[in-house]
């Protein structure tokens, strides 16, 4: 077929396809030229349709922590579509699912599935909201939560790559009911609280942030929150959908020792395909329908192939030693990045949490969404495309976060040096 490359299909795809992608930071924007259109992946490596081969740091955005097309998902994925892709209905594959998280994530006494990691997020707010019988929420400037109503107020992600204001279709009068803190701040959290703690229903954040680029919580943040959610009776939730069984077993509430009240999951949990999840504590989601009275729903929420897929991933991770191996890839690749970013005389701040990291074009350390701003988007942009040349595969944008998988070795590390020596001296 004609124009079958990424320029032309591209092309193609403006036509029919809103700024002709389907999710905004693919489009490039955050750094320019065209996005790539791929053809396969396999382990660590993905291939585009104009044949050339990449090192995936990207991982489909977090899902791929085994790699791509792991062999125990697959056959997992394709014995499930043999006994049907779609019931509608029950199936044991949901229990086994549920069971298996509660073990891993002991505050998460009951689940609920869903398909998306939005999807999640809003079910968990409007649980919230109906358990409490309040209606403001607090979130934190950056961070991402979807693309709900309530979260697109000072968003992180693609909403920041794009350098959109909080975005237009969202009413007024919603948007009011979401108070925003700085990230890392628990003083202007205290203040808050003293002020509006009567009317929060919540507090929803990042443990680990990643969509303003890897933010670490500063010591004590995250036990403040949730000792100041608990006075005032207003619920913790944790988004997970990004750390959820990535930073350690129990994700990132195992690794800093906490049990929100609700926590939202999604990418690992599905294995690569499309999924979400939310659930808590037993009291709270004892209000979900058909239990309760607050309703959420789903026709594909626990799809047979993405239960699979996601029992397939959740069982390889058990495999001993696999986040301690996780931990010596991202420890390799920051001391690799930070040496070479120094010998060519480049400034830069490398955070990472487990196999989560971003490198930001800024020398000063970076805590918060003002920090984050600091980092040198243009610099970035074409420290992308040189990396692109010399075959690594980023996420396409400053403020995102690139992920490490168990299908890279010391040959995948090394490649991905010897690309950022040549990058960082081409700058």
């Amino acid at each position: 077929m004609e124009n079958s490359g990424s320029q032309g299909l591209f092309a193609r795809a403006l036509q029919h396809i809103p700024g002709g992608v389907n999710s905004p930071v693919r489009a490039f924007r955050g750094v320019g030229g065209t996005p790539i259109f791929f053809r396969e992946g396999a382990g660590p490596w993905l291939t585009d349709v104009d044949g050339n081969r990449y090192v995936d740091h990207v991982g489909s955005w977090g899902p791929l922590i085994l790699g791509h097309a792991y062999p125990a998902v697959v056959r997992a994925v394709m014995e499930a579509a043999q006994r049907g892709t779609s019931f509608g209905a029950p199936h044991a594959g949901e229990v086994e699912l549920a069971e298996l998280v509660s073990r891993r994530m002991p505050s998460v006494e009951m689940l609920r599935l869903t398909s998306s990691g939005t999807e999640a997020t809003l079910a968990a707010v409007r649980l919230a909201r109906g358990f409490t019988g309040r209606e403001a929420l607090v979130k934190f400037e950056g961070c991402y939560h979807g693309w709900g109503d309530s979260f697109l107020v000072k968003a992180g992600s693609g909403v920041e790559t794009l350098g959109l204001p909080d975005s237009p279709g969202v009413p007024k009068t919603l948007a009011q009911l979401t108070l925003t803190l700085p990230y890392n701040n628990l003083e202007a959290a205290k203040a808050l609280f003293a002020a509006e703690g009567q009317r929060i229903a919540a507090v929803i954040l990042e443990p680990v942030v990643g969509n303003m680029g890897v933010l670490k919580p500063s010591p004590g943040f995250l036990q403040g929150l949730q000792s100041l959610a608990r006075a005032h009776g207003a619920l913790l939730i944790f988004d997970e959908v990004m750390t959820g069984f990535r930073l350690a077993p129990g994700g990132a509430q195992e690794l800093y020792g906490l049990k929100p009240d609700l926590t939202c999951l999604g990418k690992v949990i599905g294995g690569g395909l499309p999924v979400g999840a939310y659930g808590g504590r037993r009291d709270v989601m004892q209000h979900v329908a058909p239990a309760g009275p607050v309703y959420q729903a789903g026709t594909l929420s626990g799809n047979p192939l993405a239960v699979a897929a996601g029992l397939a991933c959740l069982k390889a991770l058990e495999e001993p030693g696999a986040y301690a191996r996780l931990e010596a890839v991202g420890r390799a690749l920051e001391e690799g990045l930070l040496a070479e970013a120094k010998a060519a005389g480049v400034s830069v701040t490398l955070n990472r949490v487990g196999s989560m990291w971003t490198l930001f074009f800024t020398p000063g350390p970076v805590y918060d969404y003002p920090t984050a701003k600091t980092a040198s988007v243009e610099r970035f942009g074409r420290f992308f495309h040189a990396m692109l040349e010399g075959g690594v595969y980023l996420p396409p944008s400053q403020f995102e976060a690139a992920f490490a998988s168990l299908a890279m070795g010391p040959d995948v590390v090394a490649h991905t040096l010897e690309a950022a020596r040549k990058a960082f001296r081409s700058l």
